[in-house]
């Protein structure tokens, strides 16, 4: 068995984050647009899934956290995106989402959004973001600095020049391209990628009129094992809607495996006829 066919079928449950140690490769994370109870939010923390991908927005994710015993707190990786461009900015929103959390540290920040040049030299010209979140890490208040963005070059032009410690983009059966313009990069310097938007916003879930006949369209889990079984990702987050939808992508945690060669293959072709039907992007 190739390890190409060895990682689609036998996915690794767990992955190495640099120093941040090792971590469960399913991740969960809120939005603006999801809900999500501590009751749940505690029940992913339960059931294995240690990484935390938090909105920034007061949510059941943050309520959840502040009730961690500091045993609990030190075995998640807790992470969250940044949205100022100068140090200033930076340390207030910082400071703020210390508070929310009822906690002194953050595992990983990502600048967000950062989807043109010119944002990433702001952000490290002096007085920019960067200059205040270094010297977060340097007191232990951030313990990992990356970046988040949709520009899958940008994303591998910042990982060979500025040293970032973890990438967020986007992946899965119809999107793709980080194959081919991310991975190579990040696998040859070590960087972990968080993907997100593993099952496109949900029209991967969703019929497509050039499905072939019979054919059904994947599951959540499903749709994260696909990026699961791409063994350049670390950790893919899913960002469930409500108890149901969580505890239908937690059933991935009590079934871990990976795709069938053909069941992988169908995927792929599911994900290009959702490209062509459910709007563009790059």
């Amino acid at each position: 068995m190739t390890a190409r066919h060895h990682a689609i079928q036998n996915p690794a449950r767990f992955a190495v984050l640099g120093s941040l140690g090792r971590v469960c490769r399913l991740g969960l994370s809120t939005r603006g647009n999801t809900a999500l109870d501590p009751s749940d939010v505690l029940e992913a923390f339960r059931r294995g899934t240690r990484y935390f991908n938090w909105c920034c927005h007061p949510d059941g994710m943050s309520a959840a956290v502040r009730r961690l015993r500091p045993e609990q707190r030190s075995d998640l990786l807790l992470a969250l995106q940044l949205y100022s461009r100068d140090a200033q900015g930076a340390r207030k929103e910082l400071d703020g989402y210390l508070g929310e959390l009822g906690t002194d540290y953050v595992d990983v920040v990502t600048y967000y959004y950062v989807e043109h040049e010119e944002e990433w030299t702001e952000i490290h010209s002096p007085g920019g973001a960067a200059e205040a979140l270094q010297h977060a890490r340097r007191e232990g208040v951030v313990r990992a600095l990356g970046v988040t963005t949709h520009q899958r070059k940008l994303g591998a032009q910042i990982v060979r020049g500025n040293g970032v410690d973890v990438l967020m983009i986007r992946y899965n059966a119809a999107h793709r391209g980080a194959e081919t313009d991310v991975f190579p990069v990040t696998d040859e310097l070590g960087v972990p990628i968080v993907a997100y938007t593993g099952v496109r916003w949900g029209a991967l879930l969703k019929p497509n009129p050039e499905d072939p006949e019979g054919f059904r369209p994947p599951s959540a889990p499903d749709c994260y094992r696909f990026a699961l079984c791409h063994p350049s990702v670390s950790v893919a987050l899913m960002a469930p809607n409500g108890r149901a939808e969580l505890e239908e992508d937690l059933s991935l945690l009590d079934d871990w495996r990976g795709l069938r060669e053909s069941e992988y293959a169908a995927l792929r072709a599911h994900g290009d006829r959702v490209r062509r039907h459910a709007g563009s992007f790059p």
